[in-house]
This record gives C-alpha cells, structure tokens and sequence, in this order.
C-alpha cells in the first residue's frame, strides 16, 4: 500500500470513528433526556403533602363577621366551579360568608361585581384564576379606596409581578405545570414527541405554562417539536378549539400528543381526535383536574390530567387571605401540589370522577391544625 494510500485509509477511518462517537454522543444525549423526563414524571405520582404556609393562627376569630366574593373568569368553567364551591363550604366551617359573582365571562360583568362587592362593604374579593386585573384596574382603584381588599389566586405565575393594586396575590407554578406536560409526551414517545398545544393567550399564565412545555422539549427531547400552536380566547372555546384541532391533525400526520393547557378545553379536543380518526395516534395531556376530564381518562379518551385538589386550592386561598386580613405575611405561592391522573390510578377520584378525591384527606387535618381547630 503506498502512502497516499495509507494516509486515506487512515483519514477514512478517523472520520469513521468520529462518525460513530458523535452518533453514540447524540444516542447518549437522547437517552439522558428520556431518564430527565421519566424522573420528572415519577416526583409527580407520589401522593401530595400538607406543609403549612405559615405559623398557625385562630382562623374564626379572624373570619368572624367578613365576606368574600369570588369572581371566576367564566361561570361555566367547572374548574373554577368546583373551587368556588368549596369556598363557599370552608366559609360555612370556619364562618367566612363566601359567595360566588356569577357571570358569562363577559369584562362588563366582572366590573359590575367588584362594584357590587364596593356598594355591600364585602371585605375580600376573590378573582380566582382567570379575571385578569389589568381589565379592571380603575375599579380595583375604587375597590381600595373604598377598604375593598382584592386578592388574586391561582392566577400569576410566580415569575410574573401582580397587579400593584391588589392587596395580595397567591401564584401557582404554571410554568411548573408545563414542564410536567412536555416531560411526559417525552418519556411516553421515547423522546419523539410531535405536539400540538392549544392555548388562551389573554390569560396572562398561559404564557409561563407554554414556556415550561417548550423549555422541556428543548432540554429534554431534540427530536421532539412543537408542531403548532392554537389560540383560542375564553369565550371562543365552544366554536374556535374543535375544528382548529381537528384542521391541525389532518394537516399534519406526525402529530401525537394534543395539549390543552386547560383541561376544559378538553371537551372541545376530544371529539376533534375522533373525527380525525386519530384516536389510537394521537394523545391528549392536559392541567387541572377537573372531575369530567378525569372521567375521559377511565374512558380511554384522555391520557393525562396533571390534578390540583379544589379543595385544597379553596383552604390555601382562604388562608392565605385571611392571613393578610390578619396582618400576618402572606404566603409566597398558594402552595398546592400537583399530581399525575392517569388510567394507572384515575379511579382513585371516583367512578364518576368527583372534586377532591384521590388526594388523601391528610392535608384537611393539616389545614385545622394550623387553624386551630379541633
């Protein structure tokens, strides 16, 4: 063999060898990606812990003689139903005169309610999870002048600064909640996850939720890829989600995993999967845990739903509230943990899913002790 030949031997076989050790490299990567998310995924099954979010106090002597009006973005937003429901039964225990704005989702009626709550002297209002205070600034103005304090919960995410016009504000992880979904499309594909996300963006967390979807792909999974993204406004869901969804699958056959951010909005996606006749294909993981969503997991329609307890998100509110109205410090976040739903342990909720079930009752006896109640 003469030297030339020698030296393109040698050079084919270095470029060879370095061939190998980069796809080994992007093979390891791909590997250590799927085990990041398989573990993000396990933390999130465990059963939820009770940790107090401050020192205990007497909680009737603090609610004693107050009212709170709860104002949901929609009234007919089960999620948020079923947590002002619970307001409402915790106020009863602890005698707390809770109450719900009802409303069509409609800016008009949510300016009409905290005028309501000035003009009856209610000492708290509650926009929970959905009324954006920048909509309403000028009657949140009127609302402190007037001694109202108005609070949001579950609404900012804690890297977002509230409202300066809020007395207080309780913010959930959303962008927490979004790392969960895209880690789990990851570690059920095997790191070749193909999204579509439908989102409501005048919903100021929908933007950290989408952030820990895409920032969960992008470390975890580079292969995965969002394939598209629908914006459906609140109002806009009934009309807008299904047949976006369904125009979106059918357009693009890669796609496996559907992600309504929330769950609600499931109702919607549901039928789109099956009149595309994507049902075995294509998947849905979703946020909230909401009872009916819960139920399309036993029926095989949904996948996942990361769930909240209601409940829980109701005590941590009022707590956290009445820890203000108190003058004691208010919690940094409202505290509530997250749990993975799906077909392994969905019946746990119920058979039909109801509000609550399947965390355990454990964080209900931590809520009276740190409230002081026998």
């Amino acid at each position: 063999m003469g030297r030339n030949s020698t030296r393109s031997w040698l050079g084919g076989a270095v470029t060879l060898s370095l061939l190998a050790l980069s796809g080994q490299a992007r093979a390891d990567a791909a590997s250590d990606g799927i085990a990041r998310a398989n573990a993000v995924v396990d933390q999130h099954r465990k059963a939820p812990e009770y940790k107090p979010a401050g020192d205990a106090f007497d909680i009737r002597a603090v609610a004693k003689g107050k009212s709170m009006l709860s104002i949901p973005n929609t009234s007919s937003n089960q999620f948020l139903k079923g947590i002002i429901t619970r307001e409402i039964a915790v106020g009863k225990e602890i005698g707390l005169d809770a109450r719900e704005w009802e409303n069509q989702g409609q800016p008009s009626q949510w300016l009409q309610g905290i005028d309501y709550a000035i003009s009856k002297k209610i000492d708290i209002v509650d926009l929970i999870s959905g009324v954006n205070p920048a909509v309403i600034e000028p009657q949140l103005g009127a609302a402190k002048e007037a001694g109202v304090k108005v609070f949001t919960s579950h609404f900012y995410d804690p890297s977002q600064p509230a409202n300066p016009l809020l007395a207080g504000d309780l913010p959930v992880s959303f962008y927490g909640a979004g790392v969960i979904l895209g880690n789990w499309t990851i570690a059920k594909t095997g790191g070749d996850a193909h999204v579509v996300i439908v989102k409501t963006e005048e919903v100021p967390p929908t933007g950290p939720l989408v952030k820990g979807i895409r920032d969960a792909l992008n470390q975890n999974c580079p292969k995965c890829t969002i394939v598209q993204e629908i914006n459906a406004g609140i109002t806009e869901w009934g009309t807008k989600i299904q047949p976006a969804v369904q125009a979106a699958l059918i357009a693009n056959p890669t796609v496996n995993y559907v992600i309504p951010i929330y769950d609600s909005m499931s109702q919607f996606v549901v039928p789109a999967v099956s009149l595309s006749g994507k049902e075995d294909s294509v998947k849905i993981a979703t946020y909230n845990g909401t009872p009916f969503v819960l139920d399309f997991i036993r029926d095989g329609k949904v996948e996942m739903d990361i769930g909240e307890s209601l409940d829980w998100i109701a005590r941590a509110t009022i707590d956290g509230y009445l820890r203000k109205v108190a003058g004691l410090p208010m919690p940094k976040d409202i505290g509530v943990p997250f749990l993975i739903f799906d077909a392994s342990n969905v019946a746990s909720a119920g058979v039909p899913a109801v509000p609550n079930a399947g965390y355990g009752d454990a964080y209900v006896k931590g809520f009276n002790q740190t409230w002081k109640i026998n």
